[in-house]
Formats: C-alpha cells, structure tokens, sequence
C-alpha cells in the first residue's frame, strides 16, 4: 500500500499515453470531492463539490477546492462529469465556471437541473449534456460510460472512463440498497462486465468503509416515522439535506396517512424539492403540500415543516428555531427530527441545536435515539462485493477522512489486490497510470479555497488564526504617545481592550510601569523608530497577560511621535 510523503516534488510532464488523475478535493476529508484526469493533453474533472466548514473556522461560509492546478489549462477540460447533485459534489462548480463559462456539464436529469438552478442564482446559463445509465459519450480522449448507483439521492451514477492508459471506474458516492424507494438498484450486472473487460484502477467511496455489514435500507425509515408521527402532539418539523429527496418522500408519505399538511422552509429546500416534482422525482401526494405563510392558519396538529439544518448550521432554519430567530417558534408539545446523520466535525454544533430544542420544550427525535436515518454510503460488506465483482487491477480510495480511506484500502487488500497496487493518497498527489499499474507521481500545492461572503480565496489560514485569537483570547490595543527627540512618553499608554473582566484601565495599572521603564531604556539605547517601540510595547504588553491572566490575546500596539 503506497502512502503519500509529505516530502514529495512535484509531478515530472505525464508521460505520453499515460493517465493522470490528481485529486483537489475529497481525499482526506468529507466533502469537496473533485478529481481531475488527465490524458494525452486533456482534462476531464469528475464532480466539483464544496466543503461546510467547521468551529475553528469563523466566519466561513464554504471551502472550495484548490483550481490552481488547473487554472492555466482550462481551455484543455472537456467536461465536467457530476456524479451527484449533493452539495459537496456540485457545490463548487458556480465557482469554477465564473473561470470559464462554457466548459460542459455532464449528469443525470435531476443532477443538472439542481445544478442549473444553483447556477442561475449565480447569473451563469451552463452547456450542458443530460445522460443516463448505459449511455456512452467520447469526451475528448475519454471515453465514458455511465453507470446506475444508489445513493440517498435519485439518478445518481458511477462513471466508467476508458482511456488507451487504461480503463478507470470511479463510482461517486454509492450504496447497494437492494430495496430502494425508486426501484433503482446499483448496476452490478454493469459492474460485472466491466469486471470482464478489465478495470486497471477502481476509484471507490470511502465514507462508510469502517463500517461492519451491510447498510440499511431507506424504506426501513418509514415504519419509525409512521411511529413518531402517530406519537406526535403538535407540530412536527424534521430537519434533512435539502437535496435528500428520498427522505423528503418519506416524510411527505406519512404526513398523507396521518393527515398533515408539508410546509417547506428554507430557500435551497423549496428550490429543490420544486425541481424533483417538475421532473417526476418527488412524488407529492395530492393537497399534502403547502405555503409556509399558511401553516399559522392550520391546526398544531395538522402541521409538518419540513427545514434545512440537520447538520446544526448556523444560518439554517432549525439553528435559527432553536435560538428564538425564526418566524417559527419551538414549544412544549412540538416533535422535532433530525432524519440525517452526523457529518464529522459537525457534533458539537448539532447537540447545541438539540440542547436548545430541548430546552424549549420540543421532543427531539435524531439517529442516536430512533432509526430516522440511514446512510447514502456502501459499508465494508458491499465494498468487498464490489472487489469481488470488479477484481480491479489497481485500487485508489475516494471519498474520506485518511481513515475511511485505509480502512476501504485494507478491504481490498483482503479481497486480493496487490498491497503495492492499493494506492492511498490525499489531495494533491498525483497518481499516474502507467503499463497497468497505478503509481504516486509527485504533488502539487492544493490548499483550502475559503468563501466568505462575497470574497472567494481572500482569507487565508492567518486570517482564520486572527478571528480565532480574538474570539478565544481577546484584543488589546495600546496607545502610546513619545516625544520624537527625548523619547520620552508625552500621553499614554492608553488602553483598550475587549473579552477581559474588569472596567476601564485601572485592569492596566499594574503594565503601566512596565511599558514606560521599557520605552525609556529602548530610546535611551538610541532607538527612536516607532515600529521597534511598538514592537517593546507588544513584548512587554504580552508577557505581563500570559503571567498574569494566562492568556494570549491580540495585541495592537500604537507608538505615535509627537
């Protein structure tokens, strides 16, 4: 099994007839999942999705893949495959097309409508071509083929890319629900030929690869919300993804059989869910759905809201509930569900949610205490059937944290793939196929891309380390006023500072000797430049907090020559 060291140089020129694949995003984290092949001078990208960020990033609204890489070779993509219309799948793709327009969008039906609505917020009309399962299409060099998976979204597809490298299968996010609610199975028969012909690398979801057996089915959810909803006093809200439509079907199910009206909330959730009905995805039972504005008109107990904010985002409907800031308000009596699970790194933010539902009053029902969730991920039972079907001649992890993906790696060295011929990598590095056998070639720098508000790639890690300290640690600015041929302090030092117990200065007292003997001996010693003295003030100000007060706030120092 072949590791990434952090040491690597960059990739030598891909050597003529090989393939490449360099993966920006996805390989090492849930979430912004991107990879690009290249091959013969051509680019093909498979999906372009966004990461949600976590605490230690304030301020952030998403986290983009790094286009850098390829930012200079743009005009040789041919397409961009998304195997989904999940958010950390499509997410990114607005962003990228403001870099080149009309490079061409390749999905299925309901996956480039999704697309096609996101982007006409960002005033971009994509080229787009609709294919289906079975369907093939030659995409420059590339040679595609499109395969049916399932997932906790409809019409999602694995993509198969024949190149004279070599053939590759990369299978999106996928599960082998043998039960599905839209009768669409994972294609194993087209697994199994593909096996025949010959897969010399096999690019497969990690997410689940920890996880022991089999995953769930989806329609096992509907008895425990048929339970919950009978269970239920007053209004029910159930908090998913906003592209889960599967689950949204079931919610919209039960609400018919005990009589409750479906009120959608949530600007992504109502543009959605009216895409999946105008395509015949989300079948909405007659007189089941209506206008948020009319849910005050309806009894309690005849109401279901179905929001965004499973995953304890701030800005999201439930957040928003659950801190009295929304048009809904949360009481005693009403049931609360979370149907999804937790993403990693989202915990904390989702017991905050819960903790606060619960503290008004709401029934909070969520995977820990009842089965209103199942995963769109393969466990390690389906991966090792797919290994077995495949019986791939190299094997790439996708889609993970480095554990999920060595844990996946291992289940295919178990099944008989050449440890040598597993290769594990995370973003950056790029793997070459080359004579049949898949090879780390060398990385390239492939960072995080932060959006926040309306900058894309402004705020870097230092800036986040800034926000962090003043949010954890505080601020103090000092002012201090020197006479430019004594030195000596003609007003000051001034301070003012925020997140410290006390009122006014007087907290200062003790620094204030120390600020002056320091300024004083550092003019004396004959240095009079206002940077080096702000740099005394920043010393001595910082030393006395951590002894003192034990902290390490932000220090803004002011020297002004009078």
């Amino acid at each position: 099994m072949s590791h990434p060291h952090p040491e690597l140089s960059a990739p030598p020129p891909l050597a003529d007839g090989a393939l490449r694949v360099l993966p920006l995003g996805g390989l090492g984290e849930v979430g912004r999942n991107m990879a690009v092949l290249e091959h013969r001078g051509k680019l093909l990208v498979i999906d372009c999705g966004v990461l949600f960020p976590e605490e230690h990033q304030p301020g952030v609204d998403l986290i983009l893949p790094d286009f850098t890489p390829i930012a200079g070779r743009l005009d040789d993509v041919v397409a961009i495959i998304l195997t989904h219309g999940h958010e950390d799948h499509i997410g990114a793709v607005p962003y990228l097309l403001r870099l080149k327009p009309d490079i061409p969008l390749v999905g299925s039906q309901l996956t480039l409508a999704l697309i096609e609505a996101k982007l006409r917020e960002h005033r971009i009309t994509p080229y787009t071509l609709p294919v289906r399962e079975g369907q093939r299409e030659q995409l420059g060099p590339f040679g595609t083929e499109f395969i049916a998976v399932n997932h906790s979204i409809p019409d999602a597809l694995a993509v198969a890319v024949r190149t004279s490298a070599g053939t590759v299968l990369h299978t999106g996010d996928f599960k082998m629900d043998q039960l599905p609610l839209d009768g669409r199975i994972t294609d194993l028969r087209a697994f199994a030929r593909l096996g025949e012909e010959g897969v010399d690398l096999f690019m497969v979801d990690s997410t689940n690869a920890e996880v022991p057996g089999f995953t769930a089915p989806e329609r096992g959810i509907g008895p425990v919300l048929d339970q919950v909803f009978g269970q239920a006093e007053r209004r029910i809200i159930v908090a998913s993804f906003a592209s889960h439509v599967h689950r949204v079907q079931q919610v919209l199910d039960a609400a018919d059989r005990h009589g409750r009206k479906v009120a959608l909330v949530g600007r992504s959730m109502v543009r959605n869910m009216g895409v999946a009905a105008e395509l015949g995805y989300l079948q909405v039972p007659p007189g089941v759905l209506v206008d948020v504005k009319r849910v005050d008109d309806l009894p309690e107990d005849r109401v279901v809201l179905m929001c965004t904010g499973s995953q304890g985002e701030p800005m999201a409907a439930l957040s928003r509930m659950a801190n009295r800031d929304h048009r809904v308000v949360v009481g005693a009596g009403d049931t609360v569900i979370l149907a999804s699970s937790l993403i990693p790194g989202n915990e904390n933010a989702v017991f905050r949610v819960i903790n606060g539902l619960i503290r008004l009053g709401a029934k909070v029902v969520h995977s820990g205490n009842a089965k209103v969730h199942v995963s769109g991920h393969a466990s390690a039972g389906e991966l090792l059937y797919c290994y077995n079907i495949l019986r791939p001649r190299n094997v790439m992890p996708v889609h993970g944290e480095y554990r999920h993906l060595v844990a996946n790696a291992e289940l295919a060295v178990q099944t008989g793939v050449p440890r040598e011929r597993v290769v594990v990598v995370e973003d950056g590095v790029a793997v070459d196929l080359v004579d049949g056998v898949a090879r780390v070639a060398g990385s390239v720098p492939c960072g995080y891309v932060y959006v926040d508000g309306s900058t894309v790639g402004e705020i870097t890690e230092a800036d986040l380390k800034d926000r962090r300290i003043l949010g954890e640690e505080g601020f103090i600015s000092v002012f201090v006023v020197v006479d430019s041929s004594t030195g000596k302090i003609v007003a000051g030092p001034e301070f003012n500072a925020r997140g410290f117990p006390g009122e006014g200065d007087e907290r200062f007292a003790q620094v204030r000797q120390r600020i002056e003997d320091a300024l004083a001996e550092a003019t004396a010693g004959g240095s009079l430049d206002t940077y080096q003295l702000q740099q005394v003030v920043r010393r001595v100000v910082g030393s006395w907090v951590g002894q003192k007060l034990r902290r390490r706030p932000m220090i803004i120092p002011v020297v002004v020559s009078a």
